[in-house]
């Protein structure tokens, strides 16, 4: 059992977070254990192809099937919306005591000869390694990623709104079947026993698609505390999109209303419902506050973004996705 200790400034700095770099990870996993990971496997079958000719060896080296895995390869995101150049940037800035140590902490009997390069020029290591993610993302996920992260910032979203309504105990209570909260203890079930008192630190929440079924958490220094889980919804993201509008709707709202309305069914940005329906943001603009007026939408800010979603009688009018 893992145990975090939680005072009333580490609540105060429980955040949320979404993570490219632990969605590149976690999906080499699915790729490699299609069985373990049959949700994914439209994706795998589009993917496995797109990258036969890497050499993802070095991937797997560095993320062991075991309790403990290096975590200068995915740091906690210091921002709400990281994209992959600024978390790439965090993993090129890990100290190079931090990436030996870690690694020799995963591989406590012996380092393959594969990672040598990481103990004797961690720098230039690790510069190779962000080569290689970043061929690996244009490949496997970069065509997908609108997709992937309407669901996480959906999740965001959703978690979001049942901390300020429930605290604590109401964000934790469905999150995970192994996460309860209580008293000011978060317990995670694990194979080892381990109390953390976070001291301030807070904690980093970071949903992630590829993550499912399992829950992640990151507790070594220097990092802050992160705990990765799957997020809301991952059953249905692959499933193909929902493109047509009944007629009812359209005659009721106008095609392109009703395009808008229709395409809530996960959070949207402005500029993001713009590109994917093909009309000038200013218009989106219009139809939202038409559709904000109504009762039919609502907008939240996730960091720099105002995201919109359907509201419930947003979802009665246009039928939930």
């Amino acid at each position: 059992m893992l145990v975090m200790s939680f005072d009333r400034s580490d609540l105060a700095r429980l955040r949320f977070a979404i993570s490219p770099l632990v969605e590149l990870h976690r999906s080499l996993r699915a790729l490699d254990d299609p069985g373990a990971q049959a949700l994914h496997l439209p994706w795998i079958v589009a993917t496995r192809e797109r990258v036969a000719d890497l050499d993802l060896e070095l991937l797997r080296a560095l993320a062991p099937p075991r309790v403990y895995t290096p975590d200068f390869i995915h740091p906690p995101p210091t921002t709400p919306l990281a994209d992959l150049d600024d978390e790439l940037g965090e993993m090129l800035a890990t100290p190079p005591e931090d990436v030996r140590r870690e690694l020799r902490r995963a591989y406590r009997h012996g380092l393959p000869e594969l990672l040598e390069p990481f103990l004797d020029d961690p720098a230039a290591a690790v510069g190779g390694l962000a080569e290689l993610l970043r061929r690996y993302w244009r490949r496997a996920l970069a065509p997908h990623w609108d997709r992937l992260r309407s669901l996480l910032e959906g999740d965001v979203l959703y978690r979001a709104r049942r901390l300020a309504d429930s605290g604590a105990d109401g964000l934790f209570a469905d999150m995970h079947p192994e996460l309860s909260f209580a008293d000011g203890e978060l317990r995670v079930e694990k194979p080892f026993e381990a109390t953390i008192a976070l001291g301030g630190r807070g904690l980093v929440c970071v949903p992630s698609a590829f993550a499912w079924p399992l829950l992640v958490a990151i507790t070594e220094p220097p990092w802050q505390p992160t705990l990765i889980y799957p997020a809301r919804g991952v059953g249905a993201l692959w499933e193909p999109d929902q493109v047509a509008q009944p007629a009812a709707l359209r005659a009721l709202l106008g095609e392109r209303r009703a395009a808008v309305l229709r395409a809530l069914g996960a959070p949207r940005s402005t500029s993001e419902l713009g590109h994917d329906l093909d009309v000038s943001p200013g218009s989106v603009s219009q139809h939202l506050s038409v559709l904000r007026a109504a009762g039919l939408v609502a907008g939240h800010r996730v960091g720099r973004n105002v995201l919109y979603v359907r509201t419930p009688l947003g979802d009665q009018l246009a039928g939930r996705d």
